[in-house]
């Protein structure tokens, strides 16, 4: 098989390997949503938002469930795949192309839900306090916001690499997320991801350097007492285990927060 130099582009801009990098993480994460509605939230939860929804993988398994939901994300290529699959499937939802620190919904949402770190593609104070008392403004009383994404340990490494790899039919992605480098006066670090697609005797290479925003725990906690009409109800992590919280400390790195509105 000939080695291709990779080609340097948004990731985001081919959905199909961003969605099968991320699909075994589908299930576990919509049951999630499901219990932490059933738990947190005050009502019964019939509508549902999902900001930065990306190639829609949560819209399409939570719209196959039975609830109405609306997707927003910034990325026109992943939502028209978001659409075509909706199609496929023959489910529906309203898909919106906006910014998720300024948007507007038509109708109120029961819960809202953003798992893998999209939030901190926010890379100011503004805009993240902007993101959530936007979203704050279109809950129902008593609904709830899923918002997941890594704080900072203090005494984490500034150095990290994950991989992992996922396959759907003859395609294989692997997925190598590299830190480059890391500012923590700016509150922002670069990332480096790296795809290898194979499919048969092809292979495709690609190249994405992007920053994100870092969050501390004492950083968050002063965030979410800038929007005081969003309560915090638990954490959890990664593992999505409903019944398995923890408690708001320096230790605390892949975090779900449930937020509630007053």
């Amino acid at each position: 098989m000939a080695r291709t130099a990779p080609l340097t582009a948004d990731w985001y801009d081919y959905p199909r390997y961003y969605d099968i990098a991320f699909r075994d993480e589908t299930r576990a994460e919509a049951n999630f949503i499901e219990a932490a509605c059933r738990k947190y939230a005050h009502d019964p939860v019939r509508r549902l938002f999902e900001p930065a929804c990306g190639t829609g993988r949560l819209v399409t398994e939570l719209a196959s469930r039975g609830y109405r939901l609306t997707g927003l994300d910034l990325n026109r290529p992943s939502l028209d795949f978001l659409q075509r699959r909706l199609d496929r499937r023959g489910l529906r939802a309203t898909i919106l192309h906006g910014d998720m620190a300024d948007f507007r919904l038509a109708r109120p949402v029961d819960a809202a839900f953003c798992t893998f770190d999209g939030f901190r593609h926010l890379l100011d104070e503004q805009s993240a306090r902007r993101h959530l008392q936007c979203v704050a403004d279109h809950l129902r009383p008593g609904g709830i916001y899923i918002l997941g994404f890594h704080l900072l340990p203090l005494d984490a490494s500034d150095e990290c690499i994950e991989r992992w790899t996922n396959c759907q039919g003859r395609t294989r992605v692997t997925v190598t997320l590299r830190v480059l480098s890391t500012d923590r006066r700016r509150r922002q670090e670069q990332l480096r991801v790296s795809l290898l697609v194979r499919d048969g005797c092809r292979e495709f290479r690609l190249r994405h350097d992007f920053p994100f925003r870092m969050y501390t725990a004492a950083q968050f906690r002063r965030l979410l007492r800038s929007v005081p009409s969003l309560e915090l109800c638990q954490i959890h992590d990664f593992w999505y285990e409903i019944d398995q919280t923890f408690p708001f400390d320096d230790q605390l790195s892949d975090s779900v927060f449930v937020l509630r509105k007053k």
